[in-house]
């Protein structure tokens, strides 16, 4: 009996040593769920974008609405969460601070995913894929090699704090890198012969040289540093990430987000509703 009693006490003393944590980390996971970002946007009724505009991710159109692959992104998800959207146009170098500081509960913006970005915000799966690729002064490129633009002599631009920038500093580190605020600043400076190359994300280069070629050669057949662009949400938030990566493997099976970027990145179908 004394044997008997002992093995029950023990079994009560496992049971309660297992069973009391449980109350806590359901708990837990209750306010964690709570605080998501997922759950703000349904009690909000909108969720709030943030994005840079460059064409023709997001841009402006005649009337001055926001147009572009993003938008058509951000409204589909929205609609999607039977919510309103609004976006929040931001400059580049401050979108990720701008999201950390809660200024908007997701960026979608054409972000690729980088470790050094993915050390302060976290990323979901791609929801588009696009690299980088060389566009150059016809005159002053002349007979070059792609070893000749790494050189002090030559002036690459491109827009600041984006891909590009790192690819073309990574590849070209001899070359000097002029930085501005938006891709049109950088075609700028190698059409007027400030610059001899741009180093910009697809489809840029290539809508530029449609429009200039009597200015402008892409020299190489060659995507630097090819990326996958996602949502960037703040950290610690499995939730959000757990519904947008469900969400974009969805549009991804459904085709909609193939076409829409075969829309946008292949066909000059919207140019005429902005300004050129």
């Amino acid at each position: 009996m004394l044997i008997g009693r002992r093995l029950a006490m023990g079994l009560v003393a496992v049971l309660l040593a297992v069973s009391v944590p449980t109350v806590p980390a359901q708990t837990a996971r209750q306010e964690l769920s709570a605080e998501s970002v997922i759950e703000t946007v349904k009690r909000r009724g909108v969720i709030k974008i943030g994005l840079s505009l460059f064409m023709p991710w997001s841009m402006r159109d005649r009337n001055g609405d926001l147009i572009g692959f993003e938008i058509d992104v951000g409204r589909k998800l929205a609609e999607d969460m039977g919510v309103d959207v609004e976006f929040v146009p931001t400059s580049w170098d401050g979108i990720i601070p701008a999201l950390v500081t809660g200024k908007f509960d997701t960026i979608i913006s054409g972000l690729s995913i980088t470790p050094q970005r993915n050390l302060t915000v976290n990323f979901t799966d791609p929801y588009a894929y696009s690299g980088s690729t060389l566009l150059a002064n016809s005159r002053l490129t002349e007979g070059f090699t792609i070893d000749d633009f790494n050189s002090p002599d030559v002036t690459i631009a491109a827009r600041r704090a984006s891909t590009s920038a790192i690819a073309a500093a990574s590849h070209f580190p001899l070359a000097e890198l002029l930085l501005f605020d938006d891709d049109g600043a950088t075609v700028q400076e190698v059409l007027n012969g400030s610059a001899h190359a741009t180093m910009n994300k697809e489809p840029t280069p290539s809508r530029e040289l449609r429009r200039y070629p009597d200015t402008l050669h892409i020299p190489f057949d060659v995507v630097f540093d090819q990326t996958g662009e996602a949502f960037a949400v703040r950290k610690g938030d499995p939730d959000a990430l757990n519904f947008f990566n469900h969400w974009i493997a969805n549009h991804w099976r459904s085709g909609w987000l193939q076409e829409r970027q075969d829309y946008w990145f292949t066909t000059e179908d919207w140019a005429g509703r902005v300004v050129q």
